[in-house]
């Protein structure tokens, strides 16, 4: 049965949802090459180079109703698209980082306040960077992205905790800066304060799962569903929120190591003892993850997302490493039968892309 899920996702999220996530990158790209500051035109550019990301985002559109697709397509990839572009403006050299980037990734929430006005007032999400002139590309991020959410119908429901789950991207965010300027005693602190009681997890995990903006994705998806119960919703937060969002975000840090690395960006991976504690603790939160996701009403579609997830990270070929195999291959071995299949469609999907 998950098999045929799988394979009605697939051929939903190719036929709908990513001609039309491709369309809108390629628009974004557009008004990225049109900013006047020269540095800022550089940052957002490359901010939209590395596609994935993105395309993973509006994998959350395949699950909405049809009536709401494209609109929640463009919601996720307005959202996607300005917590790339914040992240990158965050990491440039700057005397005070973490105000500095607390005030750019507050486009993130407030591209959660739904208003079918594209010209509402917004925050100067500039306030403490160097360059200034975008001419209006990130404000127009976040308008786009209101726009589109004010369209669906049960975005009332979900939009408390998705400007929550945007708020701890922020803390993550604006803690988690290049290892000179970084503060994770800060960071490990409030990571503690906001681990749930009993999950014995480690900080640096919590602080992981705050990074993921899968837990705003999934929300984002589930208020294009009619008469949507916040119970519901409260349900969808705690499966993402530490969990599921601590996988997505180690799994990014896993294969991202050597651009981490050479770039001087702090990993989270690298506070485990050892490669083999790394996998012993992944494979526990794959295992959770997958329990949570099943126990999730319409659980079979959360299974398929957490697997395209390990599947698109794990396809890269840093997993094939010996630093990285053992964690691959516990991670693989905890979500189940539709490893093999999600990740074949990966390996595909980045042939043809280096084609």
């Amino acid at each position: 049965m998950l098999a045929v899920a799988f394979l009605d996702a697939a051929l939903r999220y190719w036929l709908t949802v990513f001609p039309r996530a491709s369309r809108g990158v390629s628009r974004w790209q557009r008004r990225a090459a049109q900013i006047p500051d020269p540095t800022l035109r550089r940052l957002g550019i490359d901010s939209l180079r590395e596609r994935s990301n993105i395309e993973g985002a509006a994998a959350f559109a395949a699950f909405a109703p049809r009536a709401h697709r494209a609109a929640v397509v463009r919601a996720l990839v307005a959202f996607q698209a300005a917590y790339n572009y914040a992240d990158l403006l965050s990491e440039q050299p700057h005397e005070n980082a973490i105000a500095n980037g607390h005030r750019l990734h507050e486009a993130l929430p407030a591209a959660l306040d739904a208003t079918p006005d594209p010209n509402a007032p917004q925050l100067d999400y500039y306030a403490l960077h160097p360059q200034r002139d975008d001419g209006g590309y990130l404000r127009e991020l976040v308008a786009t992205a209101r726009v589109a959410l004010s369209t669906l119908p049960s975005f009332p429901a979900v939009a408390g905790s998705a400007r929550i789950a945007a708020e701890r991207i922020v803390t993550f965010q604006s803690l988690n800066v290049g290892t000179e300027q970084g503060d994770h005693v800060a960071l490990a602190a409030w990571a503690h304060e906001h681990t749930p009681a009993d999950s014995e997890l480690e900080w640096w995990e919590v602080a992981a799962a705050a990074g993921s903006s899968l837990g705003v994705h999934v929300l984002i998806a589930a208020a294009a569903e009619d008469g949507l119960r916040r119970e519901e919703v409260a349900a969808l937060d705690r499966a993402y929120f530490p969990w599921i969002g601590a996988l997505h975000s180690l799994l990014d840090n896993l294969v991202d190591r050597k651009e981490d690395v050479r770039t001087d960006q702090p990993s989270l991976v690298s506070y485990y003892a050892s490669p083999a504690r790394a996998a012993d603790r992944m494979r526990m939160l794959a295992v959770e993850s997958v329990g949570r996701a099943r126990a999730l009403a319409q659980g079979r579609r959360h299974l398929l997302i957490l697997a395209a997830m390990a599947g698109n990270y794990l396809s890269n070929p840093e997993a094939n490493t010996p630093e990285v195999s053992d964690v691959a291959r516990s991670v693989l071995g905890a979500i189940g039968e539709l490893a093999r299949p999600t990740l074949l469609v990966f390996r595909l999907r980045r042939l043809v892309s280096l084609g």
